[in-house]
Formats: C-alpha cells, structure tokens, sequence
C-alpha cells in the first residue's frame, strides 16, 4: 500500500514537472516569437541604412533574447541599474594602487612600442598618447580582456527590452551596417552588456563619428588595429571638446576653510584664481600658463576626508567618454603613470561606503527639502555630496560632504 502510494506521488510530481515544463516552454517560445516578429518590423529601417535582407537574414538567425543583460525592463521582474564598479565601491577599493602600476608598467610597454603612432596621434589630433593608452588600458585591459557578450545579441535585446529602446534600435541598426560593409566579421564583433565595441570601447553610432583609418591599410579596425582605435579614440575626445595642450586635473589640497558644498561643476574660476584663495597644488607641482588660465571646478570625492582636484574642460571631456568620476580619475592617474608621473600625493581615507538604496534615500531627503535637483539614482556624485554639505551646514552637523549612516539616520528623525 505504501509502495503504491509513493508511485502515485511520483507519478503526479512527473505529471506536475511535465507540465510546467511545457508551460515554461510555450512561454519561451512565445517569447521568442515575439522577439523575432520585433526584428522582422526593423528589416525597413536596415534597409535605408544600406543593409540587405541576406545580411539581416544571416546577422540575427536563431538570435533569441539575453535576458540575463542588466537595464532591461521585464514584465514580471524587479530589475536593478547595472552594477557598475565606478558607482559601488570606494574610491580606494576602485583606485587601487597595485592595479594602477600594473596597468602603468605594461602601458610604458605599449608607448615605447607604439611610439611614433602615439606621435602622430597627439601631433594629428591634439590628445596626448598616454590618454588614450589609459583609456584602451581601463576599457579592456590593453587588448587581454575579452568582451562577454554578441555584439549584435546584446544591441538586440536592449532594443527590445532594455529601459531606452530607442537609443539602442539605432545602435543595433548601425551594427548591422557595419557588418554590411564589412568592418568586421560576426563572429569577432564582441561588446559589452551595452554594446560597446572594440579596444577602446565604441557604440557603434561613435564607429561613424569617429572611426578613422591611421594605419592607411584602407579599413576602419577598431577591432585589432592599435593606430585605428587609439587614433578613433583621440577623435572622439576632440568631438567632445578636448582642449590641446590642456591637463586633465590638477590634485591640490585645500585650505581649512573651504566649503565642501561648493565642490561642483558649476562653480568655476581660473586656476589661478583658486591659488590666491589658498589652494596649493599637491607635491609641489607647477603649473604652466595654460594651466592657470584655465577654468576649473574643485572635485572632492571623498568629501574632505581625501584627496581634492581642480578639474578644468578636459576632465569633463573624459567624464563624458564614462559618466563616473572615478572613472576619470582611474584614466587620469594612469595617463600621468604611464608619462612617468606620480600617483596620488594624499591617500584615500574611506574603507566603506553607504548602499545604492541609502543612497537614493538620502537623495529623496535632500530632494523634499529642495537643496538636490538631479537623479535618485543612488550614486554619490559631485551634486549628491554638495547638497549633503548643505545639509549639514543647515542642520548644525560636522561639514564633510561625505554620506554615512550617522547623517541619514539625522535626515530619517527629521
């Protein structure tokens, strides 16, 4: 009797598992029917861009949704912004000095090797080599990363499901025409979560703004040629407004009584300017005239606890390359490595850092009381540590611009 008992069980949990099985398939299959009914309704727009029905046919056959993708909007789940290192961890844990002289030394390498393209680059173009070797350094490790995703599987899915479809449907258009004409095969066209292509990184709208062939073998290769990609990278830069001759940031230290809270973009002087209120460039440099004359903000990531920089155009020329201040940091740093320069004359002071969630918290606090007027996005940016500085000045607390516990619980009570 119990023998038969448990065969029935098992039978009802096979015919139970089956089902769900079934259903798990039908769903899928749906799902992919109505990926691949989205894909057939762009075939018009590839086709104005030049791309033919056999090249669409061959690019995205059997192509299915990479729902593992982060940013998608997926009926049914609760989905996160993609945790990007630049926004979650400190700026020591993200800044790392042994990763930093790693990548320097080998970039040194790389600008010995490389040397007359680099040359040509920043005679050509106007954006010094060790730039653009620290940014091919950052975005793939020099070539000795490989990119995780199909290029055109992962510009697919955002399209179809990402959170701004409409960007990526372009993206995934023009990747498309670029394989059209040939500027890589489909099995070599790798990307990240987002799309992004080759050494040093490129959507592939950046592919058409600013692609270039510097090695003159007659093919745009931002895939494997190092004088096309470091060159496409220096023109981006320059669309972007890099200034010739100009320094990316200047690390100071600032007087004692300088208000954090005034440590933000849109709060600009001369450099010069600065120095006669009491900023004191670290380690002794000096400065050039160009560098005095230009327009600076100060950046004071750690709030007043680390190091602090004047940051002029080409600082923010970076940051638009990677919307992150660590980000540009990272590259910065490297850039001065590679030249033979120093690393940061004051240490990082923080060993923790708030959650995205207490963030955005603390964000909606400084919103309702109107001194934050940017994104709830949970990442403590300039805007974010310059309205936590007003804060605290309004409420009588110690002034460091820097997020903790101590100050949320306060911002909570209230």
């Amino acid at each position: 009797m119990i023998l038969r008992r448990m065969r029935s069980a098992a039978q009802a949990l096979a015919v139970i598992a089956a089902t769900l099985s079934a259903a798990a398939e039908n769903h899928v299959c749906a799902a992919d029917a109505a990926f691949d009914k989205f894909l057939q309704s762009l075939i018009p727009q590839a086709q104005s861009l030049g791309v033919t029905r056999a090249t669409f046919a061959a690019a995205t056959r059997g192509l299915t949704p990479d729902l593992s993708l982060p940013d998608l909007v997926i009926p049914g789940r609760v989905t996160k912004p993609p945790g990007q290192p630049e926004f979650v961890l400190t700026p020591g844990d993200y800044l790392k000095d042994s990763r930093l002289v790693g990548l320097a030394a080998y970039g040194r390498g790389l600008a010995a090797r490389h040397r007359t393209t680099l040359a040509r680059i920043a005679h050509e173009i106007g954006v010094p080599g060790n730039v653009v070797l620290a940014i091919w350094g950052r975005e793939t490790d020099f070539a000795r990363y490989r990119l995780p995703h199909d290029a055109i599987r992962a510009l697919a899915t955002q399209a179809y499901l990402g959170r701004r479809k409409d960007i990526f449907r372009e993206e995934f258009l023009l990747a498309l025409r670029i394989l059209q004409e040939g500027h890589v095969k489909r099995a070599d066209m790798r990307s990240s979560w987002a799309g992004a292509l080759g050494l040093t990184q490129f959507l592939p709208s950046d592919f058409y703004r600013y692609a270039v062939d510097f090695d003159g073998d007659g093919h745009l290769d931002i895939w494997t040629s190092v004088p096309d990609a470091l060159a496409s990278a220096a023109r981006q830069l320059v669309g972007k407004g890099w200034q010739r001759g100009g320094t990316w940031a200047i690390e100071v230290k600032t007087p004692k009584d300088f208000d954090c809270a005034r440590a933000e973009p849109s709060v600009k002087r001369p450099v010069a300017e600065w120095l006669r209120l009491g900023f004191v460039p670290a380690g002794g440099r000096k400065l050039s005239a160009q560098e005095l004359a230009e327009d600076a903000s100060v950046l004071m990531p750690e709030g007043t606890h680390g190091p602090a920089f004047l940051t002029p155009k080409n600082y923010f020329v970076i940051k638009d390359y990677n919307f992150s201040d660590l980000y540009v940091l990272f590259v910065g740093t490297l850039a001065d490595r590679i030249a033979g320069g120093r690393g940061f004359v004051t240490p990082w002071a923080k060993d923790a850092q708030l959650r995205t969630a207490q963030v955005e918290a603390m964000q909606r606090q400084l919103t309702a009381l109107g001194l934050y007027k940017d994104k709830i996005d949970g990442k403590a940016g300039m805007l974010t540590r310059a309205a936590l500085g007003a804060y605290q000045q309004a409420n009588g607390l110690a002034l460091d611009c820097w997020p903790t516990a101590a100050v949320l619980r306060h911002m909570t009570r209230r």
